[in-house]
């Protein structure tokens, strides 16, 4: 399997043309049938090399993972194969800790991929209730993790009505075995395998691509081209290149006008038909699905004046301060702190520096808004409870989120540049998964 996972990797990281219209030298997309390879080769390994550790070190013996069709566990579906696009009726994936392996069973009528061999026959047992007790009691575990959680909805997924068929078939001694998989959910959710490491920085190059093109006279025409209109240039561009985005792209403008910045106003209730113009400051939130990962990306791109070649330096002097701030932060970062130790510590460095600060990153994986560590949430500056306390670990990722306000004379006003990179947590420290932008992008 590893060999066959090298060879899918190496297919991906060639580059060519995907459609007849891409740019050349455009990232290499994969066909689906490569890319279902690649995610079950990714997902075997994973199980094989980091589902034992986890639960060695959270203690628990025993998984289940219980959905419905159309009412998936979140973290069910990055465990189902690649060509399962939901679960079908209910399916129970069993996971048990047996020494240094995890032996994985599917309560169902056939196997779930080639991992979760099937372990019922309904001919024998017409109960699956009743032989997923049958499985339990022969494994004798000491604990019975099952995904429920007051504070990761990643990790809540078990629905109140499965949650109560499951104890109503186990014995009593069984049943007070029944406890959070949180930590071990949480776990699987935010490791990054170095085979999914390597993927990502494909990945991110992609996403950084297609914000490059976006942000080009291709597509923006000064005094023509509104904000919606790249924004549903973004939608078609990435659904023209096979892939999805995990959230409606997002594209607004900070210009020299007595409008000021709003956090709220940003996220949902911006101007529709924004026209841009020559001078605009111009902002992206932008992220794509592809092979089960995901990226989440802010950029800012200057529309050039008539005769301007470069940027005004009081524009490019704020966004290098906003650079400032994500070195601050990311330096910050250590094994064992907790997201609102490394939130706090940031903020009074910035701070320090004359650098106005709002820092709101996020976990990133399998989801946009992962599971993991919470550092900061743009209303939450003082610390985030629960997930703010959970501690950073190694081979994590994470969405470098936050903004830096400048005060500009030249406009009156006060600016944010609002920036958005992935990043890698290793024992090396923070690392950019395909570098951070250091520049504003130029439309002529």
């Amino acid at each position: 399997m590893r060999i066959v996972l090298c060879l899918a990797i190496a297919a991906l990281l060639c580059t060519g043309n995907y459609t007849s219209d891409a740019q050349e030298n455009f990232p290499h997309i994969l066909p689906m049938k490569q890319r279902a390879e690649v995610i079950d080769g990714l997902l075997q390994e994973k199980v094989k090399t980091v589902l034992p550790r986890l639960m060695k070190e959270n203690n628990l013996d025993m998984w289940v993972v219980i959905s419905r069709e159309y009412n998936e566990d979140p973290v069910i579906k990055t465990l189902l194969p690649a060509t399962w696009l939901n679960a079908r009726r209910r399916t129970i994936l069993l996971m048990t800790l047996r020494n240094d392996t995890v032996e994985t069973l599917a309560v169902a009528r056939y196997d779930v991929g080639t991992l979760f061999k099937k372990a019922w026959d309904k001919e024998k047992q017409p109960d699956q209730w009743q032989r997923l007790a049958e499985l339990i009691g022969e494994r004798n575990p000491e604990k019975i993790a099952v995904n429920y959680s007051e504070h990761y909805g990643h990790a809540d997924g078990i629905a109140y009505t499965d949650l109560q068929a499951l104890r109503e078939a186990l014995p009593g001694k069984y049943r007070s075995r029944i406890t959070s998989a949180e930590p071990l959910a949480v776990g699987w959710l935010e490791t990054r395998t170095q085979a999914e490491m390597d993927i990502y920085r494909h990945i991110c190059l992609i996403a950084h691509e297609i914000i490059k093109e976006g942000f080009s006279p291709a597509v923006i025409h000064p005094g023509i081209t509104t904000t919606e209109d790249v924004v549903w240039w973004f939608r078609d561009r990435v659904r023209a290149l096979g892939l999805i985005t995990w959230f409606h792209p997002t594209v607004s403008i900070q210009r020299a006008d007595p409008e000021s910045f709003d956090h709220l106003r940003s996220f949902s209730s911006r101007p529709g038909n924004n026209v841009i113009l020559p001078g605009d400051l111009l902002h992206v939130d932008f992220g794509i699905t592809y092979l089960r990962l995901n990226t989440d990306t802010q950029q800012h791109a200057y529309v050039l004046r008539l005769g301007e070649t470069k940027a005004p330096d009081y524009l490019q002097n704020a966004f290098e301060r906003g650079n400032r701030l994500q070195d601050i932060f990311t330096a910050n970062f250590r094994e064992g702190a907790t997201g609102n130790e490394v939130l706090a510590k940031s903020r009074e460095e910035a701070i320090a520096e004359d650098i106005k600060p709002s820092i709101y990153t996020h976990p990133i994986g399998y989801h946009g808004h992962a599971a993991g560590t919470t550092l900061g949430m743009w209303d939450a500056q003082e610390g985030v409870p629960y997930t703010g306390d959970y501690p950073l670990r190694y081979n994590t990722a994470y969405s470098i989120e936050l903004n830096a306000a400048t005060y500009l004379e030249e406009w009156k006003k006060e600016i944010r540049i609002m920036l958005e990179e992935d990043a890698f947590f290793t024992e090396r420290g923070v690392e950019y998964i395909d570098e951070r932008q250091k520049e504003l992008i130029l439309i002529p």
